[in-house]
């Protein structure tokens, strides 16, 4: 639901921020006041083509914002967009912005980072319905008639049934086309996989091994630099010379000084421990270096070994993977591709069977789904009509259109036929009207615009209204072409819908304007020698007052018509909810 917004520098509009309720909103004014503006502005928001045309004189760019609330009705598909591209904030709110710049460049925005316009165009389509000056209408896009007819059927099981059914029938035709791809090729598949197998097994490869034999190659390699060091360290721990007396000698001269020390002074004989410790840690170390000294090899015959083994395990994980761990893995894939080509000839008869069986199980849903839908379609007929006829459209047909296509390779039917299928079931559907007597079926979406394309559309809501659930709906001049009494009953009918719906009306007719929970009045005002657009959310008595206006002059006559409307309105509502 559109909850706030908020239009800066945009056409006449210098500034302008406005706050909406649930339930019928209507906006009146003299014409070019800027109500349809402030419907355009709401299409930008929408992913609406973007022009530096839109940008008020003087300024420099244009900026238009909205808050909206996240609906229950699809919320689910909402918030997936919103999650999907890192922007859910706010589980129950949103905020979505565009800035046209006078160089012709726009920006969109949604929670306040910077998105591209297709983004906002794709949520719209889950939030707003327009129809107007500028149609952006759901029922006008042929693909949705069999979305909106089917959640009118209401029979989720069915549709869910037949979905199931389709996603495992592409599953099985997807691997039937892997596995006959490389049916084709098995051999030349199968030779280049038992080279990469015997080539990976061959290499008898552990994982860690790498680590150890880079150890041995550095150790291999600097052997004689390694021995050197080790007898140097040795020489002064230990051996010594007569310049430089060893380390240990040293320190046991050292510890006959502290012993001799501890005799005389008590205090100071943990000095004596302290340097026993070292004593012992030092010839622990010498012990070690020995050992080690001992251990040292110069192999070469060992290095080229341990050169050789790295420079196979390099090469390895530049063909496999980056890692020992990773051509290990490639090993177990190869396995599994060969074993799967090697049995593809029984798969394919597997999978050639289950399909077979899909496409009857397919046909019996298709065909129950196909039922469904006519039964569905012919109440919604009768109901559309009726609504028409009640909006002064006496004698125009509805008709919901079944397009379906024989194909051999299809479904197969009960009776014998096979039909073409796709995702949705085994028929196109789209929506037919004859706006007056005598005239033939035409495409909905080929239909003129006018007051009867408006009439129509508010028919087609009226009774889909419980199907489509798009939270707001914008009728922008939907009384264009009809008279009072004709919009009275459209008034009314939009009432109605806004029992489902958050409706926002624009209207020059008093008596549709009566219906409104939330009355908008739109003005132009010059000030400072510029027009700007100033709008009130009007209270009752100034609601009065601008429908008695919409009737004509000021006066007691048509303050008391206009009084009499907005009983008349109250009383019809009152009824419904009765």
């Amino acid at each position: 639901m559109l909850a706030e917004l908020r239009i800066n520098n945009f056409a006449i509009i210098d500034t302008l921020e406005l706050n909406f309720a649930p339930g019928l909103i209507t906006f009146t004014g003299e014409t070019g006041a800027g109500k349809s503006i402030i419907i355009d502005a709401v299409q930008l928001l929408l992913g609406g083509r973007a022009d530096s045309s839109m940008i008020r004189t003087g300024a420099e760019r244009a900026i238009v914002e909205a808050t909206f609330r996240i609906p229950n009705s699809n919320q689910d598909a909402i918030q997936t967009i919103l999650e999907r591209e890192d922007l859910l904030d706010d589980p129950d709110y949103f905020t979505v912005g565009r800035e046209v710049r006078l160089e012709g460049r726009s920006v969109a925005r949604l929670n306040g980072r910077n998105v591209n316009a297709g983004l906002l165009k794709e949520l719209g389509e889950l939030l707003v319905d327009m129809h107007g000056q500028s149609e952006h209408l759901s029922l006008l896009r042929v693909k949705e008639h069999q979305k909106l007819l089917d959640r009118y059927a209401n029979d989720e099981e069915t549709l869910n049934s037949y979905a199931h059914l389709y996603q495992t029938l592409i599953l099985v035709d997807r691997e039937l086309i892997e596995l006959r791809q490389a049916e084709s090729e098995s051999a030349r598949q199968i030779d280049l996989l038992d080279y990469q197998i015997n080539e990976i097994n061959s290499a008898h490869l552990k994982i860690g091994e790498e680590d150890d034999l880079l150890a041995e190659r550095n150790r291999l390699a600097n052997a004689e630099n390694l021995a050197s060091l080790t007898q140097q360290a040795l020489l002064k721990l230990d051996d010594g010379t007569a310049e430089s007396p060893a380390v240990t000698d040293m320190l046991g001269e050292i510890m006959d000084d502290i012993e001799e020390i501890a005799i005389l002074d008590s205090s100071q004989a943990s000095l004596a421990e302290y340097l026993q410790n070292s004593f012992t840690t030092l010839t622990e170390i010498s012990r070690e270096l020995r050992n080690y000294s001992d251990g040292i090899e110069f192999n070469p015959a060992r290095l080229e070994q341990v050169e050789e083994r790295v420079e196979l395990l390099s090469s390895l994980k530049r063909k496999y993977g980056g890692t020992i761990p990773a051509v290990l893995e490639y090993l177990e894939t190869a396995l599994e591709k060969k074993n799967k080509i090697s049995n593809a000839e029984e798969r394919i008869a597997e999978l050639d069977k289950n399909r077979k069986i899909l496409l009857i199980k397919l046909g019996e849903v298709g065909q129950a789904l196909s039922e469904i839908r006519r039964n569905a379609a012919e109440k919604l007929e009768k109901e559309i009509e009726a609504e028409l006829d009640e909006l002064n459209m006496a004698g125009a047909r509805f008709e919901v259109d079944f397009q379906q296509k024989q194909d051999p390779k299809g479904v197969p039917l009960s009776d014998g036929r096979f039909l073409s299928f796709d995702a949705t079931g085994l028929e196109k559907i789209e929506f037919l009207i004859a706006p007056n007597p005598g005239e033939g079926l035409k495409p909905l979406v080929k239909i003129a615009s006018g007051g009867e394309t408006s009439r129509l559309m508010l028919a087609l809501k009226n009774v889909l209204a419980r199907a489509d659930n798009l939270p707001t709906l914008i009728f922008d001049e939907i009384d264009q072409g009809i008279g009072g009494r004709i919009g009275t009953i459209v008034g009314h009918k939009l009432r109605l819908l806004s029992q489902h719906h958050q409706v926002l009306c624009v209207t020059h007719l008093p008596q549709l304007a009566a219906f409104g929970e939330q009355h908008l009045q739109v003005t132009k005002q010059v000030k400072d020698g510029r027009t700007i657009t100033h709008v009130i959310n009007l209270d009752e008595n100034q609601r009065l007052s601008e429908l008695a206006q919409m009737l004509g002059e000021k006066s007691d006559s048509t303050l008391l018509s206009a009084r009499d409307m907005l009983v008349a309105a109250a009383e019809m509502t009152g009824k419904e909810h009765d």
